[in-house]
């Protein structure tokens, strides 16, 4: 029994295939193929008229439309044109958009933009190939069947057309075949039907085969997409520590304030005017942040935009607005064999300051008490082979620590810990390293970023 219910089952399943296109649905796609090849037939036409041309030229100036066998040769002397045009890079964006909107083959199963390689080319040419011969043949079809069906429907009740059949046929009106030649003009309609959906389906099968993904293309879009996650994490980590240092620097600031308002008008005044300028700077380099969005992938480089902060430039107004918060900073900086931290290549300098801006950023979050901050640039004594000699390499060392809020007894403040993987990921990009933790009461954050000049 159970047998039979799965063959019944497989028959129920193989009967929907096959009435499928009988649907509107598949009447509909059938349609549209035959659109597809139908185009592909009229692309031919330039091919097959320069072919016609030189085989006429070649058979001594004949017409070679005039001639069926003429026709076969110009038909068969064009599809080599072809699949050399079909080599060349427009061929396989041409042929997606047309499968895409005749065929019903979902988008990602096709390849995107033009071939990366000979072996995708090539298998877009015959794909191109296949399209225009096949298109072409259904194309003559098209034509010629259906007047000729339409003839032989007419033949018993239009005289004139009976009487023009040869007479062996019997289609005149009063002979025994005068209802033969509608059955035969049906079938000849049917046939063409059947044989527009089978070069259609068969098409819309090798598609993905001929003009999908190859291997480069997937590893191109695999490239793309993570340049494009790249960028997005870069617009995280800036947006994170531009605006979240603001928001906890003017969060500090207006608390301070408020608790000696009545007292020290002075340290108010001070606290607003930190709060003022920390709001004006962050708006600026949101900006910049912004031009990410818009027109570069640089911060800060697009025309207008702010130019991003650096140690030399902007350490000291950091740390003074940090200090109007009332945090007491101790900064120890010893720019060593560069003289100033001016001399700091810029990309190391705008990721240092970012770093730095972090850890006052958890300071004012999650610590407590005074923060020392110490940056030095040295010649680190790693050895190099057998010996100890130093390798000639320098790096920006960034030492800061300060108390854990549990040895202060501040209520500690709730925070994601994202900056603390934008910092690492910003000295990883550099070939340096982020070390973050607490020990002895202390909170202590170290980055050692490289000088040299690798940036990955």
């Amino acid at each position: 029994m159970g047998l039979g219910a799965g063959r019944s089952l497989g028959g129920r399943r193989g009967a929907a295939r096959s009435s499928g296109w009988l649907t509107r649905a598949g009447l509909a796609r059938v349609g549209l193929r035959w659109v597809h090849l139908v185009l592909g037939g009229a692309l031919l036409m330039p091919y097959f008229l320069l072919t016609e041309v030189v085989v006429g030229v070649v058979d001594g100036g004949a017409n070679a439309l005039n001639s069926f066998p003429l026709a076969l040769i110009s038909y068969a002397a064009a599809l080599p044109l072809v699949a050399i045009s079909g080599v060349f890079p427009l061929a396989r964006p041409m042929s997606v958009a047309a499968v895409r909107a005749l065929c019903g083959v979902p988008g990602e199963l096709l390849a995107q933009g033009p071939g990366r390689s000979w072996a995708a080319r090539c298998r877009a040419s015959a794909w191109w190939t296949l399209h225009l011969g096949l298109g072409a043949a259904v194309s003559g079809m098209t034509l010629a069947v259906p007047p000729m069906g339409v003839v032989l429907i007419a033949v018993p009740f239009v005289t004139p057309l009976a009487d023009t059949a040869p007479p062996g046929l019997g289609w005149a009106a009063d002979g025994p075949g005068a209802y033969a030649a509608p059955l035969l003009g049906v079938a000849v309609l049917g046939a063409l039907a059947l044989c527009a959906a089978g070069a259609g389906a068969l098409l819309a099968r090798l598609a993905p085969v001929l003009l999908g993904p190859t291997g480069a293309d997937r590893l191109a879009a695999a490239e793309e997409r993570a340049a494009d996650l790249a960028v997005r994490n870069r617009l995280a980590r800036e947006l994170h520590d531009a605006v979240g240092h603001a928001l906890s620097a003017v969060t500090l600031q207006a608390g301070a304030a408020r608790r000696v308002l009545e007292t020290d008008p002075e340290f108010v005044r001070e606290a607003l005017a930190a709060i003022e300028d920390t709001a004006r700077r962050t708006v600026g380099e949101l900006d910049a942040v912004l031009g990410l969005l818009r027109e570069g992938d640089g911060v800060g480089e697009r025309t207008g935009a702010a130019p991003a902060p650096t140690l030399a430039a902007d350490l000291e107004g950091l740390l003074a607005r940090s200090r109007a918060g009332g945090v007491r900073i101790t900064a120890r900086q010893d720019p060593g064999p560069v003289g100033d931290w001016g001399q700091l290549p810029a990309i190391v300098s705008r990721e240092a300051y970012r770093i730095v801006q972090e850890g006052l950023s958890n300071a004012l979050r999650h610590g407590g008490g005074a923060v020392d901050l110490r940056l030095r640039v040295h010649v680190p004594g790693r050895p190099r082979g057998g010996d100890h000699t130093h390798d000639g390499s320098r790096e920006l060392e960034l030492i800061m620590t300060n108390p854990l809020v549990e040895a202060t007894g501040r209520e500690p403040r709730s925070g994601g810990g994202r900056g603390l993987r934008g910092a690492a990921e910003r000295a990883v990009l550099l070939g340096g390293v982020v070390e973050a933790g607490g020990l002895g009461g202390q909170w202590r954050l170290r980055a050692v970023l490289p000088l040299g000049g690798g940036a990955r």
